[in-house]
């Protein structure tokens, strides 16, 4: 018996079945500049709002997709569809009170070779983001009465005290463990918005930020002389 094409079913996009031996049409997803562009703008303008927000909140569990709704001047649905959760959104204005309190030099300060320098600008970077926006220091008090919140301040934390791990093992290559992780833990100290915040009264930032560097850097070198 004389077979037909082999087929390999129906194709909705189509509107008939498609022969395996004729080229598949790839689907074209339709990109819309001027749309792209409306959704980016609502997203920072929901970002503002929430940011704000948690400056000025009384308190953190009245940080709810519909309280940013409402302080964007935008429905619950379009928080949801720009970030699918609380959560999300809670990441999402961590990300933005970091690119705003100058998180990002983090990157350059670390690329930097030498230990002494990398350290002072670490301490200099923190000293600028810890005193930044309201938000900052209502995140860090409030974590612990927030799930979510909590989650997301602890990952940054880690990641602070392991960049200052890095700095250590530069500084001090041959030290023992136990030396290393006290003068890690030490750094963490210094650098935390805690300490921050006890020296902040009658002093302004860069007297604080010069404390800060020059305990973070004795304690570097008593470690480098190990």
């Amino acid at each position: 018996m004389k077979r037909g094409p082999a087929f390999t079913g129906g194709d909705p996009a189509l509107g008939s079945e498609t022969m395996t031996n004729e080229p598949q049409l790839a689907r074209r997803r339709y990109h819309s500049p001027l749309r792209e562009a409306a959704a980016s703008a609502t997203r920072d303008r929901v970002l503002d709002a929430a940011v704000a927000l948690l400056g000025d909140i009384e308190a953190v569990s009245a940080f709810t997709l519909d309280a940013v709704a409402r302080a964007a001047g935008v429905t619950r649905l379009t928080v949801y569809n720009q970030f699918g959760s609380r959560p999300a959104l809670i990441e999402a204005v961590f990300d933005r009170i970091a690119g705003l309190g100058g998180l990002a030099g983090l990157e350059d300060a670390m690329a930097d070779p030498d230990p002494d320098r990398a350290l002072a600008e670490v301490v200099r970077i923190f000293c600028d983001f810890w005193g930044s926006h309201p938000s900052v220091p209502r995140l860090n008090d409030t974590a612990l009465l927030d799930p979510e919140i909590e989650r997301s301040v602890k990952v940054r934390h880690e990641r602070r005290h392991s960049l200052l791990g890095t700095i250590v093992d530069r500084a001090a290559p041959t030290a023992s463990s136990p030396e290393k992780r006290d003068t890690v833990d030490l750094l963490f100290l210094l650098t935390s918005p805690q300490s921050f915040r006890s020296l902040a009264t009658g002093r302004d930032r860069r007297d604080i930020c010069d404390l800060l560097s020059g305990a973070a850097l004795d304690a570097l070198h008593r470690l480098s002389r190990t």
